[in-house]
């Protein structure tokens, strides 16, 4: 069968290559000249089943009131007159009760432990190399009240198969030598030893070149415009490509544009609850490599996490929702640097930081869209907030099994109708 995805970042790209495996003919679209070069390009880099915590819990609409007047807030609602980021803020607010923050918890676990296991065997079946490190990941904590906080959550997922260990900040410095000069600021921590990291890009690009010597076609360069239909079905995608404008057909189309699906989505009628959260990164060269990390790290209290990529250290977090604008903020990414000189002042060339902004797409529940939809040959892989890296490898998997009719081996609550066999022509899903 047929396949357009519509998105090269890691999602889309890993979504084309079990679509691949699946026996499917598969052409990948993206604007940009390159796979991986949106929300995908510079992430933290870690492959975090462990940071399975939505945004959306018990103690997040507090904090979001106390965040609302500071520029350098880890999560910042700037307010706009945009009926989108208000519906989407009062869907998060909904999402914050505790029975709906351990439905979440649990969703988000169990996609991301299958994504981890799908990334492994990925990784012995091609060799694909991406500066990965399987050194697991230490969450640490600065504020007693947020390791406290941090207890229920670390306990619900422990029970979900999850073995993310409470720990004591002496058992945290000997984990990562690095974080010794904050010792004796640390209140607690906790630490998965199964988890990862990587450079997100480097993924995609070399997935995505793989996939091409496969027979896998990616028209990159190419503008999406559109999704045309009839009835309750997909006939064309409306494209730009070298400033000619035409409609390319499939069997199928997979939507993995990000941020930017609900803009797709919007004129078939399909209202995806997805608002773009600006992320901030700082990639910096290692100064001394006795001082820098390479056990990857989360500081929840500031939302960052650190990663060691090759000779290079990248620091990513915090979230601004503002609509689609990808302008620096340079309070926001001094912020960062300011963090990173107080824990690790030695580990880089804090001075030399590359600074990059990406627009991860949010849902309000932090679970993503993966399914059908109610157009039978339309399939949907998008809504992965800041875990599109973590849980790419398990979502592309899945969804090339609802593509092609079967039903997927992971516990996740699936969006669309009942999976069926997917029949060149004919409609893949019967409600």
């Amino acid at each position: 069968m047929r396949v357009i995805v519509l998105g090269a970042g890691v999602t889309g790209t890993a979504a084309a290559y079990y679509l691949h495996k699946s026996g499917h003919e598969v052409t990948v679209l993206d604007r940009q000249s390159k796979a991986g070069c949106e929300t995908s390009y510079a992430n933290g880099g870690q492959i975090s089943v462990s940071h399975a915590e939505p945004w959306a819990n018990p103690s997040a609409p507090i904090k979001v009131l106390k965040w609302l007047a500071r520029e350098d807030a880890p999560l910042l609602f700037r307010l706009r007159a945009d009926m989108r980021q208000w519906l989407w803020g009062l869907q998060f607010m909904l999402e914050c009760t505790p029975a709906r923050t351990r439905h979440n918890i649990i969703q988000i676990l169990n996609l991301g432990h299958y994504s981890r296991d799908k990334l492994q065997a990925l990784r012995k079946d091609i060799g694909i190399q991406y500066d990965h490190l399987e050194k697991g990941i230490l969450h640490f904590y600065t504020s007693q009240e947020e390791f406290d906080g941090a207890r229920g959550p670390t306990e619900l997922m422990r029970q979900y198969g999850c073995q993310r260990e409470i720990i004591s900040a002496k058992q945290a410095v000997e984990l990562e030598p690095a974080l010794k000069p904050i010792e004796s600021q640390i209140t607690g921590a906790t630490y998965t030893d199964a988890d990862e990291s990587g450079d997100a890009r480097k993924f995609t690009q070399n997935l995505a070149a793989w996939c091409a010597t496969q027979g896998v076609s990616f028209k990159t360069g190419t503008t999406i415009k559109g999704l045309d239909f009839q009835d309750d079905r997909i006939t064309g995608v409306r494209v730009i490509e070298e400033g000619r404008h035409e409609t390319l057909r499939a069997d199928a189309y997979v939507l993995a544009m990000g941020s930017f699906s609900p803009i797709v989505a919007k004129p078939l009628g399909l209202n995806l609850m997805i608002y773009p959260a600006k992320g901030y990164s700082a990639t910096v060269p290692v100064k001394n490599p006795e001082a820098a990390f390479s056990v990857s790290l989360t500081d929840d209290e500031y939302k960052l996490v650190f990663s060691r990529l090759g000779d290079r250290l990248r620091i990513a977090g915090t979230a601004e929702l503002n609509g689609y604008s990808t302008e620096l903020n340079d309070v926001r990414c001094q912020a960062i640097i300011r963090r990173c000189r107080q824990i690790f002042p030695e580990a880089g060339v804090w001075e030399e930081a590359e600074f990059w902004t990406g627009l991860r797409p949010a849902t309000p529940s932090n679970v993503p869209y993966i399914g059908g939809t109610r157009y039978s040959n339309l399939f949907l892989n998008t809504g992965h907030g800041t875990l599109g890296w973590t849980h790419a490898c398990g979502s592309g998997a899945a969804l090339a099994d609802i593509v092609s009719g079967r039903v997927p081996e992971v516990d996740f609550a699936f969006c669309g109708p009942k999976a069926s066999p997917v029949k060149s022509g004919f409609p893949a899903f019967q409600s």
